[in-house]
């Protein structure tokens, strides 16, 4: 399943900056010049789609190996660390993902101040021209100095 059918934690925050669903957002990306607030905010929501997919999968695993209709002998501590590890690292890659997609949409211009067109920088020319060669008794003659 791809990430743009996965709901997150905050779709409804990136439906509200924006004014279109999730689904219509992605679309729009592929289709659209779009500012580049959509494009990092999607590309943020990707990922942080895998995050949250991660921690439920670990989640789900802890769950089960704690089910109240397991044997009691089945159960093992090494393994709830490992889970406990992985669970770990999967809430503080979600974490981080969910801190820089609040961080990007509290910052982002209103929608009203978006400028319809991406904004495009005109790539300045450099010109330049080689100072004068210095003038020399000979054409090319190199004085050397010595002792």
């Amino acid at each position: 399943m791809s990430v743009i059918d996965k709901s997150t934690s905050r779709d409804t925050a990136l439906e509200e900056a924006f004014g279109a669903s999730v689904a219509e957002l992605y679309a729009q990306a592929a289709h659209l010049e779009v500012c580049a607030a959509l494009h990092r905010a999607l590309e943020l929501r990707s990922f942080l789609a895998v995050a949250e997919e991660q921690v439920v999968c670990v989640r789900d695993r802890v769950h089960a190996s704690m089910s109240c209709d397991r044997d009691l002998g089945d159960l093992s501590a090494e393994d709830l660390r490992w889970d406990a590890q992985w669970l770990e690292a999967a809430l503080a890659g979600r974490d981080g993902y969910v801190a820089a997609l609040d961080d990007l949409l509290r910052t982002m211009p209103a929608p009203d101040q978006r400028p319809a067109q991406p904004v495009q920088f005109a790539q300045p020319k450099i010109t330049a021209t080689a100072p004068p060669a210095p003038a020399t008794g000979r054409a090319g003659a190199v004085r050397t100095h010595r002792p």
